[in-house]
């Protein structure tokens, strides 16, 4: 079945530097991804890895223990999934230099994306990180050193200084760095070789790359996400590469987590594209010259940056890159298979939100995000700012003085608590859901950022209402107006095409 894919490895990552998923739901998704045609994991564990000494202040709150590291692991085996650690050691160090304890080895100081490649402290630091992942991950093939978007390299004291020395530069110093890590991950685990991703490598000149010694030691990982990649650029790196001294190189595309910082819908047409266009790559390039194909699935753009879309909410895209890749297309064949797996009744790629849940596992998280995603912000904003009797009747001068004209609330106030209750129970679901997937503060997280905002809304309206209407009791009593209040009598007996009073509609 395998035979018409050129990418022998296809590895699906994990990133772990937000919402990681407890060991609970890997055990029910592993099972998936060997269904869907995944043989390998890259595993981005950064602050959820369980170091120890000196390091165990890098742990995430619910880091991972060693045991549970070891589940994963036993995990992986039983549904033929390759293991692959990665490990960053250059840029993206942020869960790392965040630390007062690691601060003195930014490479500038304020900012703490990037190690200072000059410290000898910086090596022994990367180098115990290294020691203690592979500890735990005795005997693989590979291990990834990341070494991607180095921001701000150069531009430490250190730096400028060194750079002021004939001949060196910035690329001369990356390879230095890169060739420091690699050495050490080689001398110490001689079976095991370095991955890397390529984008630092890119425009260096191919005499640089060559003479530096590094294309004996690493493996580059050529990442695109783009749906419009550029095919024969693509293959001229490869060929660069090649010539450069690399043995093997390896591809790396996007299932999720690469069309926005805060997307929380993965657009599966976009990351189809995205493969079928690295399919092209493999087949104009020397054959064989890819060693496989990491599927990435970004959980944030870095480690301060907010969640994008949870793992459960990426799945039918995953699946549909995974048996692209393995049927060499997209097809009807591809499609059948897709919608078996997932239990999804008809797939459109265009538009997957009117599929319906699906029943893998974290299909009932998708169904909620999608409700949350698509309807909670424009149902509070409808009523808000677009129902003719909250705009007419109860707008912000209003609101803030408590004052409303009692007829209005009869007209306002159930729509108001009918979506609160709707949307309260809706949340109550989803955080149930999330809760058997994620971690408490994953889950807080997310809930903040997508659903809270308009909760709030909606509640303080509702409170706004409650207070304006309280006044008006049994016995008649009236509120005090800070206001002027015309009404021109009743409002409800004024008719016409342009005020028809009547439930408003809220939701669809």
């Amino acid at each position: 079945m395998s035979g018409s894919s050129p990418f022998g490895m296809r590895v699906v990552h994990l990133d772990l530097k937000g919402a990681p998923p407890k060991v609970s739901y890997l055990s029910e998704i592993f099972p998936l991804f060997h269904a869907l045609g995944a043989n390998a994991l890259l595993i981005e564990y950064e602050d959820m890895f369980p170091y120890e000494g000196h390091l165990k202040l890098l742990r995430a709150k619910h880091a991972y223990s060693p045991s549970e590291i070891r589940e994963i692991l036993h995990l992986a085996r039983q549904n033929e999934l390759e293991v692959i650690p990665l490990v960053q050691t250059f840029g993206h160090m942020e869960f790392v230099l965040k630390h007062d304890a690691f601060a003195h080895l930014r490479e500038v100081a304020i900012f703490p994306n990037t190690l200072n490649p000059h410290e000898a402290e910086s090596l022994a630091l990367v180098g115990a990180m290294v020691d203690q992942i592979m500890e735990l991950h005795r005997g693989v093939r590979w291990l990834h050193i990341g070494c991607d978007e180095v921001y701000y390299l150069g531009e430490g004291e250190s730096s400028r200084q060194w750079l002021q020395q004939e001949h060196n530069s910035k690329a001369r110093l990356c390879l230095s760095h890169v060739r420091a890590v690699a050495s050490h991950v080689l001398a110490r685990h001689p079976t095991t070789t370095p991955l890397l991703w390529d984008d630092m490598l890119r425009d260096m000149p191919e005499d640089l790359l060559e003479e530096s010694g590094v294309p004996q030691l690493v493996e580059p990982v050529l990442w695109d996400y783009g749906a419009d990649l550029d095919v024969h650029g693509k293959v001229l790196l490869m060929e660069k590469f090649r010539k450069c001294g690399f043995p093997r190189q390896w591809a790396a595309s996007a299932f999720k987590g690469a069309t926005g910082a805060h997307q929380a819908l993965t657009p599966i047409e976009h990351h189809l594209r995205n493969h079928l266009q690295w399919l092209r790559v493999a087949w104009a390039g020397p054959a064989g010259a890819l060693q496989g194909i990491v599927l990435t699935g970004w959980q944030r753009y870095d480690h301060f940056a907010v969640l994008c879309e949870l793992l459960p909410v990426g799945i039918p895209s995953l699946a549909i890159c995974l048996q692209s890749l393995l049927q060499g297309g997209f097809s009807d064949e591809v499609k059948d298979r897709v919608e078996s797996c997932l239990g999804v009744a008809s797939l459109d790629i265009t538009d997957f939100t009117r599929e319906g849940a699906g029943s893998f596992p974290g299909g009932d998280i998708l169904a909620l995000v999608m409700q949350v995603s698509l309807y909670l912000r424009s149902s509070v904003g409808a009523l808000l700012d677009g129902n003719r009797y909250v705009a007419g009747w109860f707008g912000p001068y209003h609101r803030r003085r408590k004052v409303i004209h009692p007829v209005m609330v009869q007209h306002i106030q159930p729509g108001v608590l009918s979506l609160l209750a709707r949307w309260g129970t809706l949340v109550q679901e989803l955080e149930a859901a999330l809760k058997r997937v994620f971690f408490p503060d994953a889950v807080e997280e997310w809930l903040e950022e997508n659903v809270h905002p308009s909760l709030q809304r909606l509640q303080g309206l509702a409170q706004d209402l409650s207070e304006a209407a309280a006044p008006f009791s049994p016995a008649g009593q009236r509120p005090d107006q800070a206001g002027p209040l015309r009404t021109h009598g009743d409002p409800t007996t004024r008719q016409g095409p342009e005020n028809t009073w009547g439930p408003p509609t809220l939701m669809p």
